[in-house]
């Protein structure tokens, strides 16, 4: 299979990469500087010369506070962005995958979120990742949603992905204590997003690791202890009192009720892909220079 990725060499893009490169698809991989997705006119060009059999958005803004203060460049990568994919994929025929985010729900409803439940945005980046959906689908009836969060994984720069170096590099980690969600490890994210891919089912999908979901703090605790890491080292801090622009669902867990459906097993649970995560950073000093790192 020819596999168009932009965001490349984001955290999720870096594992698709990897995954689709070693069951033997033909990668073409472009990072923002090589492939601006909020650019119409270089989309179209790209698409059209590469002609992939299916392109897969990992092409994001996913600075939550940074969206909040810059909503023309939230809405450009975020939502215009996937419609410029969307088009230029059903221009040439291509399947579209584009990647959503917990964060179109206000995290309010006390258990996961489904494709049932309709989504409430509290920010300006899960507004505009909605309306990227919403474009993405009206453009090319054919395209696939995959909505997750929680991320984690080797190269990854947000909080999930670093408290383990943190930890190990002696600093404090602040782990937030009353924010919710279903921790996703990227290489099970990216598996299963080629599985999507080469199914071509439109719709929504709810794609994350199996387990009932974890809170910041709650994922710190597990990640030291797999790493054999006192848990002393966690500064436990609640939401409101990081004062950040951007307000976040309390509560934002997924669940797919698709999945099934396709044939598609459930996802490993987050423990077991932050065991196999950690195996994975093995001895490798790769410790960040922040001591204070928050989603």
């Amino acid at each position: 299979m020819r596999v168009l990725i932009t965001g490349a060499k984001g955290l999720v893009g870096n594992a698709l990469n990897e995954h689709c490169a070693a069951v033997g698809d033909e990668v073409l991989a472009y990072d923002h500087s090589a492939l601006d997705i909020t650019s119409a006119d270089a989309v179209g060009q790209h698409v059209r010369s590469e002609r992939p059999d299916v392109v897969i958005n990992c092409a994001a803004w996913t600075d939550v506070d940074g969206c909040e203060t810059d909503p023309q460049k939230a809405y450009a990568a975020n939502a215009f962005g996937p419609e410029n994919l969307a088009r230029a994929s059903r221009e040439v025929g291509a399947g579209f995958l584009t990647i959503s985010t917990d964060y179109v729900f206000d995290g309010t409803k006390g258990a996961p979120y489904t494709q049932n439940d309709t989504p409430h945005p509290i920010s300006i980046y899960g507004e505009a990742k909605l309306d990227g959906e919403r474009r993405a689908q009206a453009e090319y009836a054919h395209t696939v949603i995959v909505r997750t969060g929680f991320i984690f994984g080797l190269g990854g720069r947000n909080f999930l992905s670093r408290v383990v170096d943190l930890a190990r590099g002696g600093q404090s980690v602040f782990a937030i204590s009353d924010a919710t969600g279903t921790p996703t490890y990227a290489r099970d994210l990216a598996s299963r997003l080629r599985e999507l891919a080469v199914r071509n089912a439109a719709g929504i999908f709810h794609v994350v690791n199996a387990g009932d979901g974890a809170t910041y703090e709650q994922f710190s605790r597990v990640a030291l202890e797999l790493a054999g890491l006192d848990d002393a080292i966690l500064k436990v801090v609640s939401t409101a009192s990081l004062k950040r622009p951007a307000p976040r669902p309390a509560d934002s867990r997924l669940k797919c009720l698709l999945s099934a459906e396709l044939g598609l097993a459930e996802l490993p649970t987050w423990e077991d892909g932050l065991r196999r995560f950690i195996e994975e950073l093995g001895t490798t000093e790769h410790i960040g220079s922040l001591a204070r790192v928050t989603n």
